[in-house]
């Protein structure tokens, strides 16, 4: 028995320590809480062991032999792979908004129509057009109102002559002059540098917005807070009113719309560098993180208004108030909102002659129209 006791501890050391490499490596890998089933292998696999060496596997039935460890191994993995079930069941579904249901012309379109006609049109040498995600539907409606009616596949610019290629490909491609007009929020300093023609022409506002799981106790913050948080020197969520958890605040990649709007909102106050995990490529992937039941009950994300509350199913999450201002149509509207800004019409230098008609008719009561059906708030007060 002696033996089989000390076969049972060198086991146990030598594996325990190759399984601390294991564990580690996959938490380094892992996204979310995928390490978990490492975990629970390696821990597993410890238990078997110990059954092994000790001999008490061989006190068992043949077939309990093999029931026993596959029981060990499998019910963990299986309980723990139910929980996450249900809580992917719970979290945000389709984050990453599918723009082909605001294609124009297609049957059953979500992008918006004028209650009669357009008085300009475009019938040939259409702008090419890109833009971010999120202002694809006011860019969609634009298209249904003044272009010709035909396919115009949103992730296709080689057949169509308007995508949505989110907003730092679509500076890339207004830098190459490969389209003429982009929609999007202002550019970063380093896009604006790459537009050596560039025009901006705003053509409406929106908020630009925090969120948190809805089951946060806080309501509002402060510019100056945010500035903290987003900063790192505000580290838990009890230092503004919540409760004792540590702040896990996503961002977004550099260029992209929502994180120029946060650089934007933190001025000289430099950006911590977030941990690889919270740094996440799509703005409704930051959606779906913040919401996230698991880990994420503690998270803050960041995104504009519309996305966050018309483009995808924002169960689970609630929009802060900002300087106790609600980020809404009326908040917006009036400037109390201290985050609202404006979204532009850009160019860089095009020399299509249709350019600055369709401008200046997005600019018309038309125009302004569909920005204001769509959901934004037109730059134009009535």
């Amino acid at each position: 028995m002696l033996s089989r006791i000390i076969a049972a501890a060198a086991f146990t050391i030598f594996f325990g320590v190759v399984s601390l490499f294991i564990v580690g490596y996959s938490f380094l890998v892992s996204t979310q809480n995928g390490y978990v089933y490492t975990e629970i292998v390696v821990v597993a696999i410890l238990i078997i062991g110990n059954l092994y060496f000790l001999g008490l596997l061989a006190r068992l039935t043949k077939r309990a032999r093999w029931a026993v460890p596959a029981l060990i191994l499998t019910l963990p993995l299986a309980v723990y792979g139910g929980y996450e079930a249900y809580i992917n069941h719970i979290e945000i579904n389709n984050a990453e908004v599918d723009l082909t249901a605001y294609e124009p012309f297609e049957n059953g379109t979500k992008a918006v129509s004028l209650d009669g006609k357009a008085d300009f049109s475009i019938d040939s040498r259409m702008p090419l057009l890109d833009g971010a995600t999120a202002l694809y539907p006011v860019m969609a409606s634009f298209i249904q109102a003044v272009y010709p009616e035909q396919n115009y596949p949103h992730d296709n610019p080689l057949e169509s002559e308007a995508v949505a290629s989110k907003t730092g490909n679509a500076f890339a491609r207004l830098a190459k002059k490969e389209v003429d007009i982009i929609f999007t929020a202002g550019p970063s300093e380093v896009q604006e540098a790459a537009l050596k023609d560039m025009e901006m022409t705003p053509i409406g506002k929106e908020a630009f917005v925090f969120f948190v799981h809805e089951s946060n106790p806080v309501e509002s913050l402060t510019i100056k807070q945010l500035q903290q948080i987003y900063s790192g020197e505000i580290t838990n969520w009890k230092e503004v009113g919540g409760k004792d958890k540590e702040i896990i605040a996503f961002q977004r990649p550099e260029g992209s719309g929502s994180q120029t709007g946060l650089q934007n909102m933190m001025g000289d106050t430099p950006i911590m560098t977030p941990p690889t995990d919270q740094k996440v490529d799509g703005m409704g992937g930051v959606i779906e993180k913040a919401s996230n039941y698991r880990n994420y009950r503690n998270a803050i994300g960041f995104s504009y208004r519309f996305f966050a509350t018309g483009m995808v199913e924002s169960k689970g999450i609630k929009l802060l108030k900002v300087n106790d201002v609600e980020p809404d149509i009326e908040g917006i509207q009036s400037g109390k909102y201290p985050l609202t800004g404006e979204f532009y019409a850009i160019t860089n230098g095009t020399i299509n002659p249709n350019v600055k008609p369709f401008i200046e008719w997005i600019l018309s009561e038309q125009g302004q129209q569909l920005i204001e059906k769509t959901g934004y708030v037109p730059i134009k007060e009535k």
